[in-house]
């Protein structure tokens, strides 16, 4: 027999595929790898980021992170600035992510486009599945009141007082669990060019996975909070401050007091623009 050599016989194989499709299984598996970056709506980055870390103010350390090719040219068609976020969100729901087969709606974006501050979380939950909006749930609740407490809202018209908020994965991961490699690494272009798209002068990310997808690092939040790092997307440094996921504080209250010193120090930043 030769290696590799197939020897079930049909009827062998064919109660194989339904003892397979009786414990649940829903992909099909080949022997050759399937290149399935190729067929998403734009191509991945090539290479890995370049890290340069100097100091800890908004304008000192530097984390330059990987840029996304474009996507192509609205979500709010009112001037040439935001022209192209509704073409994102066009070319995301074309992504083939496999969350999309247990989600029930794409979750891309909130806020005012126009928002000095960007908020970026790790991916929707139950709440953000059934609305088709980032943060809506209990989290999205203390969210909101916690950027109240220094001044932002995701309503506001106002760019210095409003924020736009979205999340490293656009789907629901099942059970609510963390977002593997592959995963995120198919959103990331989309984000990465809607922060290119947007310019944010200041990136702030909810939790550790988008502090590590945008920055490369790999400590604990509770390590990188409150400390002032910046990527750099297509030439352009922003500064990014990590803080706590609003979800971690409804199970941590005594960590509270940690997520108000990092927005009085997003407030301080703001207020020096």
């Amino acid at each position: 027999m030769k290696h590799g050599q197939n020897v079930m016989t049909p009827r062998q194989a064919a109660q194989a595929l339904a003892w397979l499709s009786d414990m649940g299984a829903e992909e099909i598996v080949s022997e050759t790898a399937i290149d399935r970056f190729q067929a998403a709506a734009v191509p991945l980055p090539s290479s890995r980021p370049r890290i340069e870390v100097r100091g800890n103010s908004p304008r000192d350390e530097i984390i330059e992170s990987r840029s996304d090719p474009s996507v192509g040219p609205g979500f709010r068609r009112d001037d040439g600035e935001i022209g192209a976020l509704d073409d994102i969100a066009a070319a995301i729901t074309n992504l083939a992510c496999p969350l999309k087969k247990t989600a029930t709606n794409l979750c891309f974006a909130d806020g005012n486009p126009k928002a000095h501050v960007m908020l970026i979380g790790e991916a929707p939950g139950r709440d953000e599945d059934i609305q088709g909006k980032p943060f809506v749930g209990r989290s999205g609740q203390l969210l909101d009141r916690m950027l109240a407490a220094i001044g932002l809202s995701r309503q506001a018209p106002e760019p210095e007082r409003s924020v736009f908020i979205s999340n490293t994965v656009f789907w629901r991961p099942p059970g609510n669990r963390t977002p593997t490699e592959s995963e995120t690494a198919m959103c990331l272009p989309f984000l990465f060019r809607t922060i290119e798209l947007l310019q944010p002068k200041i990136i702030v990310c909810l939790g550790a996975t988008p502090a590590h997808r945008l920055t490369g690092r790999s400590e604990g939040i509770l390590k990188m909070r409150g400390k002032w790092l910046r990527c750099t997307v297509n030439g352009r440094d922003i500064p990014l401050l990590p803080t706590l996921h609003p979800a971690y504080l409804l199970r941590q209250p005594s960590q509270k007091r940690l997520a108000w010193r990092d927005l009085l120090m997003l407030r301080q930043a703001l207020d020096a623009y």
